[in-house]
């Protein structure tokens, strides 16, 4: 059991020393103090939106420093209290167990470090479109949704729903999803593709075994500083009836607004917002994230190959299958990643699906530069 702590005392180490070079330790400490300064100044927050950005980026670092603060700490008491146990089989035991949980901690804190992307840190739109099969496909999208919403609350994400559209029986025939929270769309973006379904169906009075599928496109949330051109002639605009729940306005007019950038065959709409100006305001800035995301698409290919978020919704394009009979997996076609915890995993425990997927990310691209 020593052998195994001291292990565990050394991969900590590591991982905080890794973690102390990637945030420039020094560099790091100097900003922070820069910004702690700034932020006491009478007129910071005279221009909002600079204020936001400085102040999201001091939480950044003030948070990095605490953590690889933290691991060291830990480790430090772990090794004490292993020489304070002196053979205590039941003291070493919780003190596996703590470290355990603190290298698990220090693990994720390396991936989360490797999202530094342009847009990684940003918040993220999620799409989920139910494929060809009715009822079955729509039931499906309407799961993959409740996961996502899911992961997120547990994750400390913040979930609104821009856009639905209800299945005629159940479920949903789209959903477009904004979650907002650091890194939101780093964790997030590697969750675009197909995903394949296999049950017993609810709605076969025969019980018959069906396969549904249901794509996923994941594109960030874009600020100012990021230049894209649209040309609003090669825009169409569309306004309907909102469909969902939202007071009396709601249904009376017809504010929901759709676009249609024609040029791409991109559509996004949103029915959120209480009046049409919202909802254009919204759907011009989903359109912006999702040309955005086009072009991240483009760079990504030209170094790997990658699943065409507009390809078709069914066999040959899926990233990951979901079994549920007659056996329990979920398996990442991509990473080989798979777990029997098919009901852990729909109820939003994505983070090992989503950790791997990161870590191949970077492999491939580290190879692809090679």
């Amino acid at each position: 059991m020593s052998t195994e702590i001291n292990s565990l005392l050394e991969e900590i180490k590591q991982s905080a020393a890794l973690l102390r070079r990637r945030l420039d330790w020094d560099v790091a400490e100097k900003r922070l103090d820069e910004l702690n300064a700034l932020s006491e100044q009478a007129d910071f927050w005279n221009d909002p939106e600079e204020a936001r950005k400085l102040m999201a980026e001091r939480q950044r670092l003030e948070d990095g420093i605490k953590l690889v603060l933290s691991l060291e700490r830990e480790a430090d008491d772990g090794a004490e209290l292993l020489e304070l146990a002196d053979g205590d089989e039941a003291m070493i035991g919780e003190v596996a167990a703590s470290l355990t949980a603190t290298r698990e901690k220090a693990a994720k804190a390396e991936l989360q470090a490797l999202l530094s992307g342009e847009v990684d840190a940003n918040d993220c739109y999620m799409q989920i479109n139910a494929g060809a099969g009715g009822t079955e496909s729509q039931d499906w999208a309407s799961m993959l949704r409740r996961m996502y919403v899911r992961w997120a609350e547990k994750s400390g994400y913040k979930v609104e729903e821009e856009d639905a559209h209800e299945g005629e029986e159940a479920g949903i025939k789209s959903a477009t999803l904004l979650i907002s929270g650091h890194n939101a769309y780093g964790w997030l973006k590697s969750e675009t593709g197909v995903h394949r379904l296999v049950r017993i169906s609810p709605y076969d009075s025969s019980a018959r075994r069906h396969t549904s599928f249901a794509s996923v496109t994941v594109s960030p949330v874009i600020d100012d500083s990021i230049e894209i051109d649209i040309d609003p002639s090669d825009v169409r605009t569309d306004t309907y009836r909102s469909s969902g729940a939202g007071g009396q306005h709601v249904n009376k007019t017809d504010s929901a607004v759709r676009l249609t950038h024609e040029p791409t065959g991109i559509v996004v709409a949103c029915q959120a917002g209480r009046s049409q100006h919202q909802n254009r305001a919204k759907a011009w800035e989903m359109l912006r994230s999702k040309l955005y995301e086009l072009e991240l698409q483009k760079r990504r290919e030209a170094v790997q190959d990658s699943h065409d978020s507009k390809s078709d919704i069914g066999w040959g394009h899926q990233i990951r299958s979901y079994v549920l009979q007659p056996y329990q997996l979920v398996k990442d076609l991509r990473t080989s990643h798979e777990t029997s915890d098919t009901g852990g995993v729909l109820d939003g425990d994505l983070d090992a699906f989503l950790s791997a997927a990161l870590a191949h990310s970077v492999g491939v691209s580290a190879d692809g530069d090679q």
